[in-house]
Formats: C-alpha cells, structure tokens, sequence
C-alpha cells in the first residue's frame, strides 16, 4: 500500500472540500413499466457555501 491508499479522510473535511469548490449533481430517473415511462424526474443541483464574496440568494439586497 502507498501512503495515498492509506490516507483516510473523515466526512467532515470531504463536505468541506466540496462546498469550499461548490458540486454539481445531475441526474435522471425514469419509472417505466412494459415499456410506458409513468414517472420521469430530471435533477440539477448546485450545491455551494454561502460567505461575503457569494452573498446568499434568499437574502434581499438593500
């Protein structure tokens, strides 16, 4: 094993990461029986922290 394959990384500092950069997530999902779609559900998502240089959208601006 390399020291890379054996650095573990706790939750807390990977959603750190993640929010620092910001994630997209994009998905589809489709319900289908004999061939007939009965559900379809398209996901974008943006996922992202919020701090003075990326004020917070719900916030209104004076």
């Amino acid at each position: 094993m390399t020291v890379v394959e054996r650095r573990e990384i706790a939750l807390v500092d990977l959603l750190d990461r993640l929010l620092a950069g910001g994630v997209v997530i994009t998905g589809d999902l489709t319900l289908r029986i004999a061939d007939v779609d009965l559900v379809r559900i398209d996901l974008n998502a943006l996922i992202s922290s919020v701090n003075e240089n990326v004020p917070s959208p719900f916030e209104e601006s004076v």
